[in-house]
């Protein structure tokens, strides 16, 4: 069932647009999901909307990541020509806004009346809709309170919280070896002591990969392809595992120095072939860092993510 926009073609240049802009990040071996949070501009996390203070998510997070980075933006908060307006303030004349949409169903008025009066179930239609929004920086009047956190958060008093998550996860992990991976049929993960890392914080980002994979066990998310390695269903499940790690190191203040890049090859043609695998690998990977999140107190589980089907904007 493909994707519509109020008649297809809209939706369709918006996936190729994307796509084509993370083909050309990875062949030059960029991973779009990866920052220099540690920069010193711009707090880290994933973005948010300034009014309400959800974050986006899937596909959005990429997006708004790339823009930050590329107009070397200093804010994680977005908001819409009219919030802007709604908070006091006003986006500045002449700033060109980022577009970021969401995915979403429809019943058909004709289409609901037909299966109904044959008893059967109305058939859903889904539609891409995009959204206009402005980083803090392109406006006026507008203070983002998040200004004064910290940029990098390292620090080993907050790494905690990533301990916390993964003890309240009950996955089974299994400390030990030199190699890290996710064991389906018995449901364990295997991580290498953290000793063994260059540097330790890097662990982190390994154990949250491979809880990543964890999720989308039959009895939880139901997303774990039934292949074997090298398939480009296994290559998408990489794709969703690395996104999920990148969105939780973010949430939980982790700045890894090691970048995964083993599976760009894959993904490069897996995303060749279809221009909505990064969106769908990307809602994927949000809804796995969301269910692992949840583990956390309510206090620290953050602010409520904004996903492509619910975007308050």
């Amino acid at each position: 069932m493909g994707f519509q926009d109020k008649g297809q073609r809209h939706g369709s240049t918006l996936y190729s647009e994307v796509t084509d802009q993370i083909i050309a990040q990875l062949e030059e071996g960029i991973l779009p999901w990866v920052k220099p949070w540690d920069d010193g501009r711009v707090p880290l996390g994933l973005p948010r909307n300034g009014q309400t203070g959800r974050c986006y998510s899937g596909i959005n997070v990429l997006i708004l990541w790339h823009m930050v980075f590329d107009r070397r933006f200093h804010w994680q908060r977005w908001v819409t020509y009219r919030q802007a307006l709604a908070m006091g303030g006003h986006v500045r004349k002449g700033e060109q806004g980022t577009t970021v949409c969401y995915a979403d169903k429809f019943i058909p008025k004709r289409n609901d009346a037909e299966q109904a009066s044959g008893g059967e179930e109305p058939r859903q239609i889904a539609f891409l809709k995009r959204f206009t929004v402005f980083n803090l920086d392109q406006c006026e009047g507008l203070d983002d309170d998040s200004a004064n956190g910290p940029v990098t958060r390292n620090e080993a008093v907050l790494i905690p919280r990533a301990d916390a998550l993964i003890e309240a996860s009950g996955a089974d992990i299994r400390i030990g070896g030199d190699e890290a991976y996710y064991a389906p049929a018995f449901d364990h993960i295997v991580v290498p002591p953290p000793h063994i890392y260059y540097e330790p914080i890097n662990w982190y980002r390994t154990a949250l990969h491979e809880l990543g994979h964890w999720s989308g066990h039959p009895s939880r998310l139901d997303r774990l392809p039934k292949t074997s390695f090298g398939s480009p269903e296994y290559a998408r499940e990489e794709l969703v595992a690395e996104m999920a790690s990148a969105f939780l190191c973010a949430e939980l203040g982790i700045v890894p120095t090691v970048r995964h890049a083993d599976y760009i090859g894959s993904w490069l043609s897996v995303l060749r072939e279809d221009s909505k695998a990064i969106f769908r690998a990307a809602s994927q990977a949000s809804k796995a860092a969301d269910y692992l999140m949840n583990f956390l107190p309510p206090t620290e589980a953050g602010e409520d993510r904004v996903s492509e089907g619910r975007l308050a904007a």
